[in-house]
């Protein structure tokens, strides 16, 4: 009996979460970050924002205290609910306050755009 293989979740800004995005796929494994916004103990359902993007993650599976106003990362497999929302089930979740959300993007990019050189040098 072989065990189902777990990814381990792309990373991807709030921002990147959005219906017109590739990234908009049901079942796809992200990580995402974010402050924090609400929480709702009786759902587990937490919102978090970077800027003006928003998304709701299910926290249900996770033994985590969560504080409005903190930095969060979760990663877990997206789910699109029938009013085409987006809510990320979180198998993850970890508090980041000390993290420069700022640096972090940057640093994101910068990834992106080695990988992209990288994969452009495989292919010349």
């Amino acid at each position: 009996m072989s065990a189902s293989p777990v990814n381990s979740g792309a990373l991807v800004t709030l921002k990147e979460l959005k219906p017109s995005s590739p990234n908009f796929n049901p079942g796809g494994a992200f990580r995402v970050t974010g402050k924090l916004q609400e929480y709702t103990l009786e759902t587990a359902v937490a919102v978090i924002i970077d800027g003006n993007a928003s998304l709701k993650v299910d926290t249900q599976h996770l033994n985590l205290n969560l504080r409005p106003g903190s930095l969060y990362q979760f990663i877990g497999e997206l789910h699109i609910e029938p009013s085409n929302e987006a809510i990320l089930k979180a198998r993850v979740g970890r508090n980041v306050d000390g993290l420069d959300l700022n640096l972090y993007l940057q640093s994101i990019q910068l990834l992106r755009e080695f990988q992209a050189a990288q994969i452009s040098s495989w292919t010349a």
